[in-house]
């Protein structure tokens, strides 16, 4: 019963791997497809880059405030448990 459940786990992280590499795919063609130099504006700033690392920057930016979202959100479980004890 104990190895039937690990087999269902891994199952579970290989399609999270599969999925993963998809992504990845999908946005390295779409980088490796948009490689003109572009002009951006922000705020006062004004500066030009290939188009491909900005999607890059964009990509890891949102990845980053995703994982912190994670994190605080497991934060806010712990303490909500520590509480409810």
């Amino acid at each position: 019963m104990a190895g039937n459940q690990g087999a269902q786990g891994s199952k579970g992280h290989n399609g999270l791997l599969i999925g993963g590499g998809v992504l990845l795919a999908l946005l390295l063609i779409f980088i490796f497809q948009n490689t003109a130099d572009t002009r951006f504006k922000f705020l006062f700033w004004s500066f030009t880059l290939p188009l491909w690392l900005v999607l890059l920057i964009t990509a890891l930016v949102a990845f980053v405030i995703g994982q912190l979202a994670l994190m605080w959100r497991r934060h806010k479980r712990r303490q909500a448990r520590r509480d409810a004890r």
